[in-house]
């Protein structure tokens, strides 16, 4: 990875429905533009994302979507609207802000949830989009959210029970995320923030099989893990806001758009045969499989995208 640097510009920008969202730009005023697009959803995009880039050959621009991060109004505030927060809204503000930077194509580097958004904005405007480059791919279709809450149980049994535990008996053999959107919103702060906990523990199980992880220090903080819950819950009980494997079928759409697609054989999380079907339906993809990664940067992941990176600002 390229040492840390400072943005040389940041701002807010009004996006409508009362929200503001942080960005900034780093690295070549001039350079290839390149967007983060984090995961979570409600991770935001943290200093480390830039030194993924050459600093002297891209413009790095960085935003947290709505509610998180330095974006306002903060989703770990129970008053904040989710409402307005949809996929089709962060969709819009993706537009808003390549508008707003003057960026006629950029290309997008994204993980998780961020791979998803990725997608989604590319099959929607090919024509900004350059190249792709997406680790810890998921597509966010019903079958992937089972397994995230649901099935993975069969590989962390003690832990899921204690997730699954964490929902009142009665909803117990349903939609598990549903549940938890549930409690991280009810009127009792004690519950909010047990829910929080329980649903961030069972995060920090199964982002990988590859051993020496260590428990994100993130969740630790009660603000941090508030918002976060909020957002992913209120994603994942509706599928990412995209009608059931929209992003599979429409994978032709970006025909043209060359990708590079990084994949932990270890990753629990996103195991790989989401990429792997990606790319039978977009030819200009190519999958690697990095044999010792899981959910993330870790293990070589990082690296790999790097030299992505490096290979696509020669190009």
């Amino acid at each position: 990875m390229y040492p840390p640097i400072e943005p040389y510009a940041q701002g807010q920008l009004d996006v409508g429905d009362g929200q503001r969202i942080h960005w900034e730009t780093s690295g070549n005023p001039g350079g290839r533009p390149a967007l983060v697009v984090h995961g979570g959803p409600g991770s935001g995009a943290g200093p480390s994302w830039r030194q993924l880039f050459d600093p002297a050959a891209y413009r790095i621009i960085l935003f947290d979507q709505r509610g998180c991060g330095r974006s306002t109004p903060p989703a770990s505030d129970p008053a904040t609207d989710l409402s307005v927060n949809t996929t089709a809204h962060l969709l819009a503000d993706m537009e808003r802000l390549r508008a707003h930077l003057g960026v006629d194509r950029w290309l997008l580097c994204g993980a998780s949830w961020g791979s998803s958004l990725s997608l989604a904005y590319a099959q929607r405007h090919p024509e900004r989009v350059t190249a792709l480059v997406l680790f810890s791919v998921v597509a966010n279709t019903r079958r992937e959210i089972d397994w995230v809450t649901r099935d993975m149980g069969r590989i962390f049994p003690q832990e899921w029970a204690r997730f699954r535990d964490g929902v009142p008996a009665a909803e117990r053999d349903g939609d598990l995320s549903a549940a938890y959107a549930r409690l991280v919103n009810d009127p009792d702060p004690r519950v909010r923030d047990q829910a929080a906990r329980d649903w961030c523990a069972w995060e920090d199980v199964h982002v990988s099989l590859a051993g020496g992880y260590q428990a994100s220090p993130r969740y630790a903080d009660p603000v941090f893990r508030a918002g976060f819950t909020r957002l992913v819950t209120h994603y994942f009980s509706n599928l990412g806001f995209l009608p059931d494997g929209q992003l599979l079928r429409d994978a032709g759409r970006l025909a043209g758009i060359p990708g590079v697609l990084l994949q932990g054989r270890l990753d629990v999380s996103g195991p790989p045969d989401i990429a792997w079907q990606l790319t039978r339906a977009w030819p200009d993809a190519r999958l690697e499989i990095v044999e010792s990664g899981g959910h993330g940067s870790g293990h070589g992941v990082g690296e790999r995208v790097v030299a992505a990176l490096d290979d696509f600002a020669r190009a």
